[in-house]
């Protein structure tokens, strides 16, 4: 058995420790927010936090989480409270939607890092994101705005 926290709960999984965190994290416990994308880590679709570090998860075995906290996206907030959850909103940011758990798991460490953002420092933290609907420009603004809202006190 390993155990790991997934979202702030103490979970336990009965899985091979090379098999990659996305499917522990969809099949095993039914957290289907993170995608699959290309299985090889380049398009950033399964994008989590493991110890608050963005990981992909397609290519990361889960015996890497073992003792650790990991947060998907159903864990970055219950209510969509989340700065970036809301910008994403506010901007109308998705266009078929696949991308964004990991576009948005990726800007929340961008953002935790470093809260002054110029449109350089978005480009190069989030080029490993990739979007076929090409929204990069509502990505952006939506990111911009999130920390607008962190600097106000209007989340976390």
């Amino acid at each position: 058995m390993l155990k790991m926290k997934v979202n702030r709960k103490d979970c336990e999984v009965d899985v091979s420790p090379d098999t990659p965190l996305l499917w522990v994290l969809r099949e095993t416990l039914g957290l289907t927010g993170t995608k699959f994308g290309c299985g090889m880590a380049l398009c950033g679709a399964c994008t989590v936090h493991l110890d608050g570090e963005a990981v992909r998860s397609c290519v990361t075995p889960v015996s890497r989480a073992a003792g650790k906290e990991v947060a998907t996206i159903e864990g970055l907030s219950p209510d969509l409270s989340h700065p970036l959850q809301r910008a994403w909103i506010a901007e109308d940011v998705p266009q078929c939607g696949y991308c964004q758990s990991g576009q948005i798991m990726s800007a929340a460490v961008l953002l935790r890092e470093n809260p002054r953002l110029s449109d350089d420092d978005i480009d190069d933290a989030m080029t490993g994101n990739l979007c076929r609907c090409g929204t990069y420009p509502r990505i952006r603004r939506a990111i911009h705005l999130a920390a607008r809202m962190k600097a106000q006190g209007g989340g976390r």
